[in-house]
């Protein structure tokens, strides 16, 4: 039995195929694409019509290979959606995060929201959805608007036709109580929001739909989509050998890093250190705070017109002796033209390339050592190890300096966590009698993870 995670990062997607042949998954990539936003009238926006045929045209490939998928699930980033009319069609544009357009409504948020934190856990960014959705009725754009879909939701809405909200991205949106799990009402009557654009939240391994009768058409055959953690860090997680006392890292465009709590930390402590509560499966909560990640690597390339891959940078970045570092989450480094002047504003000198990637290099490294702190003073938690998963686990030299400022022990592996996750939850969908942990068991036999 075949299943395809369908696996949309801000910067790419891929399908990845897997079965279970003696007692080990197998996985297989079969189609990549890019993915990133364009610039309409000024404003940061995905192409989503673009996104949904990548999407198809991936399970297309499925077909082609003869590989038909029993099912199908689909995780990407959160906090950006997709509104609907009362025809079911899309009211334009769906704004990238990454859009300055949200910064100006934070204040105004807390000010009706004071209590924000208390209720839903989930820490303070002007990008979360909540203040996208504040900018969307204060424009008017929420008028026309009965259905609010994260972009996975969207997405399987589109191969399915049906409408529903999963639980993990939803936590997302800074609008989900962390106590009742459930949309909170409250703040949405003091945003102004209706409520009833949102459905009740359908959680992991629950299943949407089968294919409409188009898409089945067009693909050829007909399969089984279901809701994995729809938040790839949600996927990544449930992927993660977090062991007793140990921390993880979702390295990725973004860093997630943090810890699995049965219940939500939402104490002044947790809020004062912009920790968030996000939702996990079977309701665990992935107590962590967002670091900036590779997205610094990513457009530092860029700037360098990729005229070096990420292991040049790597080695120009180990010979350098530079000592000064920056502020990851500098407001400077979320959308920059040039990420390289970027870097160098936050250095306050004209640093040498070289210097800027050891800087790099460090002031993550940096990010990630107090932050481990932070997990230990505020939870209580005695912490031993750190699990890195997700593209950033095959960065050698940032492993080693995270071993070095931590001093704790660390793990690198499995590349494709997000992938895999979205694969297990899936496989709980098929055999009930697959729980977390027994998942997780799964992922120490079928992958490599190599202590750093």
């Amino acid at each position: 039995m075949y299943h395809l995670a369908i696996d949309i990062g801000a910067s790419s997607g891929r399908h990845i195929l897997a079965c279970v042949e003696n007692g080990k998954i197998l996985t297989e990539e079969v189609y990549r694409f890019e993915n990133g936003y364009t610039i309409e009238n000024g404003a940061l926006v995905w192409d989503i019509e673009s996104l949904f045929e990548n999407v198809k045209n991936g399970i297309k490939k499925c077909g082609d290979l003869g590989k038909i998928p029993a099912t199908i699930a689909i995780d990407t980033w959160g906090v950006d959606y997709v509104l609907l009319d009362e025809n079911r069609k899309e009211i334009a544009p769906c704004m990238c995060y990454r859009d300055s357009s949200t910064q100006s409504c934070v204040s105004a948020v807390k000010e009706l929201c004071p209590d924000l934190y208390e209720k839903t856990g989930i820490q303070t960014q002007s990008f979360n959805t909540i203040y996208q959705l504040y900018r969307d009725r204060l424009s008017g754009k929420l008028e026309g608007a009965r259905h609010f879909l994260m972009m996975p939701e969207y997405l399987s809405f589109k191969l399915t036709g049906e409408i529903k909200n999963e639980y993990t991205n939803a936590t997302t949106t800074n609008l989900v109580n962390a106590k009742s799990n459930t949309w909170d009402g409250e703040v949405l009557e003091r945003l102004g929001i209706d409520k009833a654009i949102f459905k009740p939240l359908s959680n992991p391994t629950e299943l949407v739909g089968r294919f409409t009768k188009e898409v089945e058409a067009e693909m050829g055959f007909d399969a089984d989509v279901i809701f994995c953690p729809s938040h790839d860090t949600a996927s990544a997680v449930l992927a993660c050998p977090v062991a007793e006392g140990g921390v993880y890292i979702s390295s990725g465009t973004w860093s997630l890093m943090g810890c699995e709590l049965k219940e939500a930390c939402t104490v002044k402590k947790a809020e004062e250190a912009n920790f968030t509560n996000e939702g996990g499966i079977e309701y665990r909560y992935r107590f962590l705070k967002n670091i900036m990640g590779m997205w610094l690597f990513q457009g530092l390339r860029k700037s360098l017109d990729k005229k070096y891959t990420y292991d040049e940078m790597m080695e120009m970045a180990k010979k350098s002796t530079y000592t000064k570092t920056f502020d990851p989450n500098d407001a400077r480094l979320t959308a920059p033209k040039d990420m390289l002047l970027a870097i160098r504003a936050c250095l306050g000198e004209d640093a040498d390339i070289k210097d800027v990637l050891r800087a790099t290099y460090h002031s993550l490294a940096k990010a990630y050592k107090k932050t481990v702190e932070e997990i230990e003073g505020i939870t209580g938690i005695s912490t031993t190890n750190i699990a890195v998963v997700g593209g950033g686990s095959r960065d050698r030299y940032l492993n080693e300096l995270i071993k070095e400022y931590t001093g704790k022990k660390v793990y690198a592996g499995p590349v494709e966590a997000t992938a895999i996750g979205n694969i297990l939850s899936q496989l709980m969908y098929s055999d009930k009698n697959m729980t977390v942990e027994k998942a997780r068991e799964l992922v120490k036999i079928s992958f490599s993870i190599q202590e750093v």
